[in-house]
């Protein structure tokens, strides 16, 4: 596979993703049930929408990492602003330098799910969260995202690239 190819793979993936990301996170931001913006200081109470016996959509403002870890405001929401750039950066870097198409794949994923979580921290302060499996996988308490699912898509992906597909 070329670079050209390879490059393409990631140009389709990227925007794609992001544009989902943003796209759901707006229609959730003008759900008026879901009161988003008005439980965004903490003092009113984000709704959920019961979508299934499955699945329901939660409001939530996670201002931490991954899974509401290292939760942050202020000065702190700026420094995983950064970090966040920066992981994204790195990936970024590898991305350049893939040679294989899952690998290409997994770490466009990444990149676009690490993007769109930035925009939501630099805009809003907190990531929009909205997807919640709870109510059919009672071990899973945590509420996410498109660009939680793209991070972990692409994560799982990169394990399977580098563990099990790698011919090195």
């Amino acid at each position: 596979m070329t670079q050209t190819q390879r490059l393409s793979i990631a140009v389709l993936i990227i925007p794609l993703a992001l544009i989902l990301d943003q796209w759901s996170k707006h229609l959730i931001l003008k759900q008026d049930s879901l009161n988003a913006l008005g439980c965004l200081n903490g003092t009113e109470y984000c709704g959920q929408i019961i979508a299934s016996p499955l699945f329901n959509i939660s409001m939530v403002w996670n201002r931490g990492m991954s899974f509401g870890q290292f939760q942050s405001e202020g000065i702190m929401r700026w420094v995983l602003v950064f970090v966040s750039l920066a992981i994204g950066a790195g990936f970024c870097v590898w991305l350049f330098r893939a040679t294989g198409r899952l690998l290409t794949v997994a770490l466009s994923l990444v990149v676009a799910g690490a993007i769109g979580n930035v925009i939501d921290r630099i805009r809003f302060g907190a990531v929009v969260d909205f997807m919640d499996v709870s109510p059919s996988i009672p071990f899973f308490p945590w509420v996410f995202n498109v660009a939680d699912s793209c991070i972990t898509v692409g994560a799982v992906l990169l394990l399977l690239d580098q563990f099990i597909f790698s011919r090195e």
